[in-house]
Formats: structure tokens, C-alpha cells, sequence
């Protein structure tokens, strides 16, 4: 299955780190972000993946090149102006001919992408969304009134809800939903879908999951030892295995998939950390 990974933003979340290296080139620990998120998409059994850049892309194609290092098929698009997360993959619309999947380039997770993708085939909906369940803690004290009295108050609540992952399944179709030439965000996608009443189906995933473009999470992730050698979370490989590129050196295979976390150490203790 082709894979898509998104990764033309500016990271203002990151800055001033973002002022020399564009986001998916942040280190954790010891290798990139885009590294890693590579790694684990060959380790679930795809090859070929397309970046999106724009913002300082000239950086991770010098980094990247074309991905035999990690037995894989890279190709680049460029946007010269900044298309939002779904606009850019206009500029992909011809080399995405079959259901194919979207990563956010900035998403640590141990998500099986064949349990996604297993789920999004039998759903039938055009477009699956992974999901975790996040809490965050309110910055204010939150009021219920009735008929100007209070009747409930909580000083900064943790609220919880579940959120999108930034990885996405999609069929082909999907695309006559994105207009050309004009930024385009996941959110708009979503407002356009449910406005035609094209269903899109949910996954939810119970372990790990980071968005390194948050400050809060980039600093989680330096403290676990990411295990790019691991099984991913889930018992079944994600797609058919692809043949083996002709003259690229493969990787060291993942040993089979038994469940364990992609982390190092304690799972327990790492999904917990994670969730704070």
C-alpha cells in the first residue's frame, strides 16, 4: 500500500528549533522523527512512500534521498505555497490510483497499520481516521449556570476526548472532495464529507501515541528509548510484503508480531506517560 507522509510544515509550535530544520527532521534521541516514522512504515510491510514538502524540503530530500538505505521507494512532491494537510496530496493525484494512507510527519505511535487498514476495508467508507483517546486539563475554572446562579463548578478540569492520530486510510475517491490550488486542511475534509453524507469511519487505538509537534510531547518522546527494531503493537502485519527492491540493501526484519510495545522498557509505563 502507498504511503503518503506529510511533511511541508513550518512547525511553529517548535520554534525557534524550526528555524534551521523543518520539523520532521528533529532529532528523538539518537535519529530524526522522519527516520523513525520510516522505519515503522517499512516495518509494516510498505515500500513505497511519497513525501510531501515545501518549508526548508530541500533539507529532508538531501537527508532522505530516495530511501533505499531503508528499503524503500521514495518520491518527493513540493508545494510552492503552503496546500494544508489534504491540499498537498493534489499534487500526488496521479501516482494515487489505489487506497493509499496519510501520516502526519510528525506522529511517534506502536499503531498496527494492518489492523487500520483491515478496519477501514471492512468499514467501507471512503476515509478512516485513527484515533486515541487524549485528556487535557482546562486552563480555567469551569462554570455550569442556571438562570444567572452558579450550580457546579470544577477548578481546571481534565476533559477527555477522542482525537485524531494525523493518520489517515483513504480511497482514490476522496480526492474529488479536495479543491485545487488552495490550502486545505483534515478539518475541511471532514466539514466536506459530512455535508455530502460520505460516511467516514473511526479506529481507535489503545497504546502509544505522540505528536512531537507539541512542545509537551516532543519532550515526552526524548524520554523513552524508541525501539526502531520492535514489532509493531497489534498481532498482524499490515499488508501483503512487497518484493524486494533489485539493488537496495534491505533492512533487519522485525520479528514477528507478539504485541510488545514500540518502546523500550516497560509498556505500561511508556503509554502512561504518553497519556499525561
Amino acid at each position: 500500500m502507498k504511503v503518503v507522509i506529510q511533511a511541508g510544515g513550518k512547525g511553529m509550535r517548535l520554534r525557534p528549533y524550526t528555524t534551521i530544520l523543518p520539523k520532521p527532521l528533529l532529532p528523538v534521541g539518537s535519529k530524526p522523527v522522519l527516520e523513525l516514522l520510516l522505519r515503522w512504515v517499512r516495518r509494516n510491510g510498505s515500500r513505497d512512500v511519497y513525501v510531501t514538502t515545501g518549508y526548508l524540503g530541500h533539507l529532508i530530500r538531501a537527508f532522505c534521498g530516495d530511501g533505499h538505505q531503508w528499503d524503500l521507494r521514495i518520491t518527493y512532491s513540493e508545494e510552492n505555497e503552503p496546500l494544508g494537510t489534504i491540499g498537498a496530496l493534489n499534487l500526488l493525484r496521479k501516482k494515487l490510483n489505489e487506497p493509499f494512507l496519510v501520516i502526519n510527519g510528525d506522529v511517534l505511535t506502536d499503531l498496527n497499520l494492518g489492523a487500520f487498514v483491515r478496519s477501514h476495508r471492512t468499514s467501507g467508507a471512503s476515509l478512516s481516521v485513527a484515533t486515541v483517546q487524549r485528556s487535557t486539563r482546562m486552563d480555567f475554572g469551569v462554570i455550569e449556570a442556571d438562570e444567572g446562579r452558579i450550580v457546579n463548578f470544577r477548578e481546571k478540569p481534565r476533559l477527555s476526548h477522542l482525537v485524531s492520530m494525523g493518520i489517515y486510510c483513504m480511497e482514490p475517491e476522496v480526492l474529488q472532495h479536495i479543491p485545487r490550488g488552495i490550502p486545505f486542511g483534515f478539518d475541511d475534509l471532514v466539514f466536506r464529507m459530512l455535508e455530502v453524507k460520505a460516511p467516514v469511519n473511526t479506529f481507535q487505538h489503545n497504546g502509544v501515541w505522540l505528536d512531537v509537534g507539541r512542545i509537551e510531547d516532543f519532550e515526552k518522546a526524548q524520554g523513552m528509548d524508541w525501539d526502531d527494531e520492535a514489532p509493531a503493537f497489534d498481532e498482524a502485519p499490515a499488508f501483503d510484503e512487497a518484493p524486494a527492491l533489485d539493488k537496495a540493501p534491505a533492512i533487519e526484519a522485525a520479528p514477528g508480531l507478539n504485541g510488545k510495545s514500540a518502546f523500550k522498557g516497560a509498556p505500561d509505563r511508556a503509554r502512561a506517560a504518553a497519556a499525561e
